[in-house]
C-alpha cells in the first residue's frame, strides 16, 4: 500500500482459520531471522571496529601560541 497505493493482493483469504496461523508462524518466522541478523551485524560492527581502533591514538591538542613544523613541499 505504501509504494503503490493500493491494497496489496495477499494471495489467500483472511477468514480461514488454517491459513492466519501460517501467517502467525511466518510473522514469527520472519522475526527469528530478523533478530538472528542483528545479532550478526552487532558482533561484525564489534569487530571492525575493534580492528579500526588498533592504533588508534588520543590526537595532540595545538592551541594558538605553539610552535608547530609546517612542510613547505607543496607550498608555491
Amino acid at each position: 500500500m505504501a509504494n503503490s497505493s493500493q491494497n496489496p493482493r495477499m494471495g489467500f483469504e483472511m477468514k480461514k482459520k488454517r491459513k492466519v496461523l501460517r501467517a502467525e508462524e511466518f510473522v514469527t518466522k520472519i522475526k527469528g531471522i530478523q533478530e538472528e541478523a542483528q545479532a550478526v551485524l552487532r558482533k561484525a560492527q564489534e569487530e571492525i571496529k575493534k580492528q579500526a581502533d588498533w592504533h588508534r591514538e588520543e590526537a595532540e591538542e595545538y592551541r594558538v601560541g605553539n610552535m608547530v613544523l609546517l612542510s613547505t613541499k607543496d607550498l608555491k
